[in-house]
């Protein structure tokens, strides 16, 4: 007797294109088990079940619980899965890439071990920062010493709109009470920052440890990303929280729930898959498809794995 239980495992060429899923699904406080090729969600509204190959990203938030039976379908079906804080504010751990592909990865690498080609990285990340600037001809060390200028404007900017002292940025991580409330609130806002590009990198299959302004940290290309979005979302969060606090506030929880709810609303997530592809030179309609195993050769481009070569070929 057959005592195999739910759907035959799909084989990958049947599976949904990566452009042709959702890209990202939130659950928090939750109990997710399988029922045949879905998931099925259970909340304090009700049960939902949900097709696992139409899915991109599950990111599981507080309070999640998941079955081994579902984890196991994720796996067959290409699912990626972060373990993630409220609203994917904090990456805590992650199964596997969104793709099986290494495409985008192999051109990350490309791209950073070339001088040329990394500056050029370097610079569309500034240009990001400073739209409408013809910085084509700027050194790293100009765009370095421009984007400090711009980020001290900003500072201001926003001290003097909300009305918070501001004597710079000052923190110490092993200290975080002895901050003021606007710089506690700037360290909160920074990692949960971190976070949400740590989890998109490691979605896509990227290095988060191969940076283009950062370098020599496991975490330099989620450095990048992150301060992209710091003068929009951050920076005005945290003297919000600061000019808004009472004695006994909580800085760190306030901040981070401003934080979670500005990812929901602006859809920060999508933007931030958009601007990695265009960074990598990537086109917004092309797929991280499945592909294919190959051999790597010195003098041919790739070759057919699975065939026993000789020492002729």
């Amino acid at each position: 007797m057959d005592t195999k239980k739910g759907a035959a495992k799909t084989e990958l060429q049947q599976l949904p294109r990566i452009g042709d899923r959702v890209s990202f699904i939130y659950v928090e406080h939750a109990k997710i088990n399988r029922k045949d090729s879905a998931i099925t969600v259970l909340s304090s509204e009700g049960v939902v079940q949900i097709p696992v190959a139409m899915i991109g990203v599950l990111l599981l938030g507080p309070g999640t619980d998941i079955s081994h039976r579902a984890m196991e379908l994720m796996g067959d079906t290409g699912t990626s899965v972060c373990w993630v804080g409220e609203q994917g504010v904090r990456q805590y751990a992650h199964g596997r890439a969104l793709t099986h592909s290494s495409r985008l990865l192999e051109k990350q690498a490309t791209l950073v071990t070339n001088q040329r080609s990394r500056l050029e990285v370097a610079r569309k990340m500034y240009a990001m920062r400073f739209p409408g600037e013809d910085i084509s001809g700027l050194t790293m060390q100009q765009l370095r010493g421009r984007e400090g200028a711009r980020v001290r404007r900003v500072y201001a900017r926003y001290a003097k709109e909300y009305g918070v002292p501001w004597d710079g940025r000052e923190y110490q991580v092993d200290d975080f009470t002895s901050g003021t409330p606007v710089n506690q609130a700037l360290s909160v806002g920074n990692v949960a920052l971190y976070g949400l590009a740590h989890s998109i990198i490691v979605a896509l299959g990227l290095s988060p440890g191969l940076g283009f302004v950062h370098t020599g940290h496991d975490l330099s290309l989620v450095y990048d990303i992150a301060d992209l979005y710091k003068a929009e979302v951050s920076i005005p969060i945290a003297f919000q929280v600061a000019a808004e606090a009472e004695p006994d506030t909580d800085i760190e929880s306030v901040t981070r729930k401003k934080i979670r709810d500005v990812i929901y609303q602006s859809k920060l997530m999508e933007r931030v898959v958009r601007d990695i592809q265009k960074l990598f030179g990537e086109s917004e309609d092309e797929h991280f498809e499945v592909s294919q195993l190959y051999l790597w050769d010195d003098k041919e481009e790739l070759l057919a794995h699975g065939i026993s070569y000789t020492e002729a070929d």
